[in-house]
């Protein structure tokens, strides 16, 4: 019989038993009696593709091998070159996929791939591919960073290494047009914060973004925000506390001016002002000029310039802005409060319904000397005169009264002693100017003169000290509040009032003052400290400082009017009855010795109220709104405070926010200022804080590069303003009071 091949004669006993396995031994296969070794390699890979990911990695897929048991991984091999034939193992995947990673820029890579089996039975190699690293792709974009109006456009432009041509997206919303291979515009018809991307098309890997704030705000068209007076400015999308830092945040440009800028600069969007929208900053200055910029072109942009001592303005000849000196009419009388001249110092207010900006000014003959002051109407677009026949209208007034300066029963409106320091108000249609004096020479009163906004008519005049008082020979009263302005709700205007003579019937000097705008002025209601004649002889006016007005939820007294003068005290009064004069202020709602003396008008936000008084650091108190009253109760103190001090005048604050987040407190220290008052001659310092934390400066101007952010050298009582991602701040440039030049610094997110 022909004996049976050993292979095929173990396979056919193969029987899954003890006996089978019995019966393989004695026939011959295996000595150990287990199955017979894996000697099979898996099959080859197939349809191996490479494609370039990045400029550091390749991808790697392939068709799974197959086995007659089972194919347990693969092994990649790698050699660098289009024709290269040294591979080297560089991964042992058990999938069929490899991500190649770490890889040279623009560099050539071969790979081949094998499959192995439990039994290590290893595949031939599969056919090799090869593929080319992307370039080293870089993009950027210019510029990183901005803020916008609503409507307004911004040019984005991409900038490429190894790439010419990059996709945009937007999110959010918001619109790009124009595109092309590496630019395009960006606006948005929706207040928010827009991310603009710009994709590489040769590596989507590789992007660049920047982030844009849009915001809703139409204008900062009154001094401190509003008629409140609150500082607030609570739609600013573009700073916050994570962007205001000196590597994203400085000076972006100056604009020169021809005199120091004591008004607050006020700004106005979207105006159409020859041809082309602009966003414009108005400027006013003590040589008598108004300037309107475009508030975002670097470099300075002037789109009309006005004296408002030419003759379309007014003017006469041999008209000039009063010089210091000639203050009190005699050459050398002046104090040295304002140097070097005297123009225009309250801060305009705006109509943005009819393009139209109001301001005063005040100018001399010296020959004279022929003392003037007028309100101007001026057109936004031209900067020329409206209404009045396109002149402004002379200022003169008369009220009945016997006070200092009187003459025939009557006290008349004294245009060289009366010195227009309070921002103008814009109140239902009719524009409010009110005065003090300028180096404090007798005689003047505090005024309050209502013009009608349509055509400059003269509507009403108030008198705050009109009568004379026993043997005092002085009447004063002025309307001072360290260059705020009357605040004003549906019916009323507020304001305080200097040291002067006092009787709460028709002189109120040092007092907190309600007067009603309907049928004329008149006053309505008023709170006097009763220490009032201490304030009045020490010259510790309650009227250094400027009202706030506060709405509170329902509450007792939920309208509320704060301030406080130059004991550092702060009232809170309830609007709807100040409380008059009692021995012992029984009729406020709540006072307390806050800090020294107030030069200002303090801020107010999320219950939180922010000043600087003079020598002292920027506080925050906070208020509760159940109760109306400032924290702690017992004897209201700071919550938080800055690390710095103000010197005198100390600070008026404003703040931005979007609603009630990313707050942010700006403040001026204006201490070097220049004139023969001040304690030295040096740059404004700007400076600016988290609101929830006073601690946390976030930047200023005076940091590292200092030479970058330096502001012009300072100038008493100015006020920042914040809008549209940037901040504005007044000046007096490298003026040091004699050479009659200022500088309009513009401040805000750098743009690369």
């Amino acid at each position: 019989m022909k004996p049976v091949p050993a292979l095929l004669h173990c396979r056919r006993l193969g029987v899954p038993t003890f006996l089978g396995y019995l019966v393989l031994a004695l026939a011959g296969c295996g000595g150990s009696g287990g199955p017979p070794p894996d000697t099979t390699p898996p099959t080859v890979p197939t349809s191996l593709a490479a494609t370039a990911a990045s400029s550091t990695q390749i991808n790697l897929t392939w068709t799974a091998s197959t086995d007659d048991v089972a194919v347990t991984g693969y092994k990649v091999e790698r050699c660098q070159g289009a024709s290269c034939t040294t591979f080297a193992q560089i991964a042992a995947p058990s999938g069929t996929t490899f991500n190649d990673t770490g890889l040279s820029a623009s560099t050539s890579y071969s790979y081949r791939v094998l499959a192995a089996d439990a039994a290590g039975n290893i595949s031939a190699s599969s056919t090799v591919v090869t593929a080319l690293t992307l370039p080293n792709v870089a993009v950027s974009l210019s510029p990183k960073r901005g803020g916008l109006t609503v409507g307004q456009a911004l040019t984005l432009t991409a900038a490429l290494t190894n790439d010419t041509r990059v996709t945009w997206a937007s999110s959010s919303g918001g619109s790009l047009t124009g595109q092309t291979n590496t630019t395009t515009s960006f606006s948005a018809a929706a207040a928010g914060v827009y991310t603009i991307t710009a994709t590489s098309v040769v590596d989507p890997n590789k992007s660049a973004t920047v982030t844009v704030g849009v915001t809703d705000l139409t204008g900062v068209f009154t001094y401190h925000n509003d008629l409140y007076r609150d500082g607030a400015n609570t739609k600013e999308y573009a700073l916050t506390p994570a962007n205001v830092n000196t590597a994203a945040f400085g000076k972006l440009f100056s604009c020169a001016v021809d005199g120091a800028i004591y008004a607050q600069p006020l700004w106005i969007a979207n105006v159409t002002i020859g041809g082309a929208k602009h966003n414009v900053i108005i400027v006013a200055t003590q040589h008598d000029s108004v300037y309107a910029f475009d508030s975002d072109a670097s470099p300075c942009m002037t789109l009309w310039h006005f004296s408002m001592l030419d003759a379309a303005h007014g003017g006469t000849t041999g008209e000039v802005p009063v010089p210091s000196a000639h203050i009190g009419g005699l050459v050398g009388s002046g104090y040295g409060d304002i140097e070097a001249e005297v123009g225009i110092t309250g801060t305009p207010a705006i109509d943005a319904a009819t393009n139209t900006v109001y301001v005063v000014s005040k100018s001399v003959i010296p020959a004279g000397p022929t003392f003037f002051q007028r309100l101007h109407a001026l057109d936004i677009t031209t900067g020329g005169e409206k209404f009045n026949g396109n002149k402004p209208a002379l200022i003169t007034a008369s009220v009945p009264g016997d006070g200092d300066g009187s003459s025939g029963g009557n006290v008349p409106f004294n245009a060289q002693t009366e010195h227009q320091r309070a921002g103008l108000a814009l109140v239902n249609g009719i524009v409010y100017v009110a005065w003090a004096s300028h180096e404090d020479t007798n005689p003047y009163h505090g005024w309050v003169i209502g013009y009608r906004a349509s055509d400059l008519t003269q509507t009403t005049a108030l008198n705050t000290t009109p009568k004379a008082i026993g043997t005092i020979t002085y009447s004063r009263g002025g309307i001072w509040m360290g260059g705020g302005a009357l605040a004003a709700d549906a019916s009323n205007l507020y304001f305080t009032t200097g040291n002067g003579t006092w009787d709460g019937v028709n002189n109120f000097s040092d007092s907190f003052v309600r007067v009603g705008t309907s049928g004329g002025l008149s006053v309505k209601d008023w709170f006097t400290p009763s220490n009032q004649a201490t304030l009045d002889v020490n010259d510790t006016d309650l009227g250094s400082g400027a009202a706030v007005l506060v709405d509170l939820p329902t509450v007792p007294a939920s309208q509320l009017v704060i301030g406080g003068g130059k004991e550092g005290r702060i009232y809170v009064l309830n609007r709807g009855s100040l409380g008059h004069f009692t021995s012992n202020d029984s009729g406020v709602l709540q006072s307390f010795p806050a800090s020294n003396g107030i030069f200002g008008t303090p801020a107010f936000w999320q219950n939180k109220m922010y000043f600087a008084a003079m020598g002292d650091t920027l506080k925050m108190f906070t208020m509760d709104p159940t109760m109306a009253r400032f924290l702690p109760l017992a004897g209201p103190s700071a919550t938080s405070q800055s690390s710095n001090t103000y010197a005198f005048p100390g600070a008026t604050p404003a703040i931005s926010a979007v609603g009630s987040g990313n707050g942010i407190v700006w403040a001026l220290d204006n201490s070097q200022y220049c004139t023969n008052q001040s304690r030295g001659c040096g740059p404004a310092v700007l400076h600016a804080y988290d609101a929830t934390n006073l601690m946390t400066e976030l930047w200023n101007s005076a940091q590292a590069p200092a030479i970058r952010d330096k502001a012009g050298n300072a100038v008493k009582f100015t006020v920042p303003t914040v809008a549209n991602g940037k901040v504005y701040v007044g000046t007096r440039g490298s003026d040091t009071v004699t050479s009659g030049i200022g500088e309009l610094d513009v401040y805000g997110l750098l743009p690369n």
